[in-house]
């Protein structure tokens, strides 16, 4: 889906200036995927990343409900299990919300522990 591939290069984009450091990419396991893993200082930053073009009526951050939340710390935890258990700074769940217009540039938006 290259709305969606789009939407998360922008987003990597955005946390690398922001300071963190992407580790990986749509990192998939049988629980499901996460769209960026990524270290902000020593905090493990698990990141769902939601893509809207014009015309949608839904916010993007609208589409990240409490069940999707919960499936997000638990594969966090499966991540950190294959990965040498968790960092000292914790974890956090952040989510990046990109709105294509018609016209004019992305709207960005990042929301550090939105969950």
């Amino acid at each position: 889906m290259a709305l969606g591939r789009y939407g998360e290069e922008l987003a990597a984009r955005t946390l690398i200036r922001a300071g963190m450091i992407v580790l990986e990419r749509n990192w998939r396991c049988r629980a499901g995927e996460v769209d960026i893993v990524a270290r902000d200082g020593d905090a493990l930053v698990v990141c769902e990343v939601k893509t809207r073009s014009a015309g949608s009526f839904e916010h993007p951050m609208a589409a990240v409900t409490p069940g999707k939340t919960e499936r997000l710390r638990r594969l966090a935890e499966l991540w950190l299990e294959r990965h040498g258990g968790p960092p000292p700074g914790g974890v956090r769940i952040d989510v990046v919300a990109v709105m294509l217009p018609d016209r004019g540039a992305p709207l960005v938006e990042h929301v550090r522990g939105a969950a």
